[in-house]
């Protein structure tokens, strides 16, 4: 089967059963793209169509091999300077994952991933709620990443998450469903149903993603700017937001997300609480003094099913008080810093390094 026929299946299943369940639809359309896309994988070649070629001369270049071709370089010391709202140093923001991995995943639907299965649901049973006082007590409103079904399944933990006026961004159904292997057709039709759904249960706009569990194609920062998106967290590339190439005329940014102050590595690294606060005291002190030159931003990373333990969340409270001790920070969510850099500083950064550019091939 080719990459086309494995589309057109895709339209055909959305027609041919509008009217089923919305679960019953993913499930169905998931299952038959795990066979779908992997012959379309193994027979589809390797030199592209005409069309293709084109499509590839209008954007960034998805073949490359050595650079994704979305970011142009300036070192953190020679841009625009950033100023955040009434002159803060850091833009502060957290991200809970908020995750559900499948009893029996759709890649193996034979094999219980029971280990998995149960971390996630600990912290959707136990986890988040004690998680969620320590938010309550510092004031805390978070920019979750969002396994969409998890709203579905857990409705009490999506009115936590309404009533304390949560941010979300985009981070796959399931954290047990990659999306590595969509095609375009499909990615556009995943964009839509997860920003209309999300929107009807939290009343919020979808304007971001972490990839994580979920994954990513390579026309992913393409479809999100065309679904109306602004930003994509996945880069983990620099302590300030960065412009990302996308096709047609959107303003789109890469927001700082974390792989060293996020939770998930006390779990990986087999480390303790304490260190994970050690860690986050030492990485705001850093962006902190720095900030005071040109703004920064830091993003604390947290799973309700490693920070919401119980020899844990004591230690997001120490950490929390001593970040919001401190005056110069703007606590807000990667929406809000998003928005404030795309109205504020993308042009700027944009010109300078057409100016480098300029220099640089004179």
């Amino acid at each position: 089967m080719t990459r086309k026929q494995a589309e057109d299946f895709y339209r055909k299943e959305i027609e041919e059963h509008r009217d089923i369940s919305r679960r019953s639809f993913l499930d169905r359309t998931g299952k038959a793209a795990v066979g779908t896309l992997a012959a379309a994988a193994m027979l589809e070649t390797v030199e592209p169509s005409a069309a293709q070629a084109q499509q590839v001369r209008q954007g960034p270049d998805p073949r490359s091999m050595s650079t994704p071709g979305r970011f142009d370089y300036l070192p953190i010391n020679d841009r625009p300077v950033i100023k955040w709202p009434n002159n803060a140093r850091l833009a502060f923001w957290v991200a809970p994952n908020m995750e559900f991995f499948e009893y029996l995943p759709l890649s193996r639907p034979t094999q219980p991933d029971v280990p998995s299965y149960a971390r996630t649901d600990y912290g959707n049973r136990v986890g988040f709620w004690r998680m969620l006082e320590v938010f309550q007590k510092h004031g805390i409103r978070a920019c979750c990443c969002l396994n969409l079904e998890l709203l579905d399944h857990f409705p009490e933990m999506k009115d936590a998450m309404v009533a304390e006026n949560w941010d979300y961004m985009a981070h796959g159904l399931y954290n047990s469903r990659p999306i590595y292997d969509y095609t375009i057709e499909q990615e556009r039709a995943y964009w839509k149903d997860f920003i209309e759904h999300a929107k009807a249960l939290t009343g919020k706009q979808v304007l971001g993603r972490l990839g994580g569990g979920a994954g990513y194609t390579v026309n992913t920062d393409d479809l999100m700017a065309e679904a109306g998106c602004l930003y994509h967290t996945s880069w983990i590339i620099d302590d300030q937001p960065l412009p990302i190439k996308v096709k047609g005329n959107n303003k789109f940014i890469f927001v700082p997300y974390t792989g060293q102050t996020n939770d998930a590595g006390m779990l990986s690294a087999n480390r303790e609480a304490d260190y994970f606060l050690q860690m986050i005291t030492d990485q705001f002190d850093t962006l902190y003094r720095e900030g005071s030159e040109s703004g920064r931003v830091m993003c604390l990373s947290l799973h309700p099913h490693n920070i919401g333990r119980p020899s844990a969340a004591k230690y997001l409270d120490r950490a929390l008080d001593y970040i919001m001790g401190h005056d110069g920070v703007w606590h807000t969510t990667a929406d809000e810093i998003a928005k404030y850099y795309i109205a504020n500083y993308y042009d700027q950064f944009v010109a300078k390094a057409a100016e480098v550019r300029k220099m640089g091939s004179a």
